[in-house]
């Protein structure tokens, strides 16, 4: 690796690697490693199922520590929503990752450095370098230093979706299906619409409103789980 990227990519992760080789195999694409000679070059691909783990781990004590009072499904949808690969992929380019990142030829022509899954994936292969580095402690701290700004935007986008997701577990469990929601009308312009959504779910309708036809389906949610809960 370029000892200059070496030092620049150090000082926005504000850590310095003891071990350089590890690094270098986390920014180590499989199409640059298959269009070596050299056999013995590795991938970041063991790095980036490592990765995976450590951040769904760390992330996970972050939320716990964070909403003791949160129950299972919601700490598991928020982590979905906080690791995955869009959101990893934003992770990656706050610190320029893709400028990193050694690529084979097809891949730099097609401005690989750009797409989501190479960047998701070489930002889960950087952690897992961290990890095996530094150890648990210094990686959770590097990573609660940059989810944390996150965590309450994304927490916040989950309790939005919280009543849909939520009827929805009440019908699988229950009944094996999925509620069916449906545009029942819309009124104004395009720039200020408004719009009725019907959700029926068993014996159960209820009707909701909203600017968006995401919203008005939370609120048809929202009031068809009061139902549900009127009638328990």
């Amino acid at each position: 690796m370029d000892k200059v990227n070496s030092i620049d990519i150090e000082q926005k992760l504000d850590y310095q690697f003891k071990s350089k080789e590890l690094l270098a195999e986390a920014l180590r694409h499989s199409s640059f490693v298959n269009e070596q000679l050299v056999s013995d070059l590795r991938d970041n691909e063991r790095l980036e199922f490592l990765g995976d783990a450590v951040l769904n781990l760390i992330v996970g004590h972050i939320l716990m520590e964070r909403y003791p009072q949160m129950k299972e499904g919601d700490l598991s949808r928020t982590r979905a929503n906080l690791v995955n690969e869009t959101q990893l992929a934003t992770m990656a380019r706050a610190i320029e990752l893709g400028s990193y990142l050694q690529l084979g030829k097809g891949e730099i022509q097609t401005q690989g450095m750009e797409k989501n899954s190479i960047l998701a994936g070489a930002y889960e292969a950087l952690i897992a370098a961290l990890y095996l580095d530094s150890g648990y402690k210094a990686t959770f701290s590097i990573i609660e230093k940059n989810f944390v700004p996150i965590v309450d935007q994304v927490q916040s986008a989950s309790d939005s979706y919280d009543y849909k997701s939520r009827l929805q577990e009440w019908a699988q469990e229950k009944h094996g299906a999925i509620p069916n929601y449906k545009v029942v009308n819309e009124q104004g312009p395009d720039h200020d619409k408004t719009f009725w959504v019907l959700v029926k779910v068993f014996g159960i309708e209820a009707q909701g409103t909203g600017k968006n036809k995401k919203t008005a389906e939370q609120d048809a949610a929202r009031k068809a789980l009061e139902q549900l809960n009127e009638a328990s």
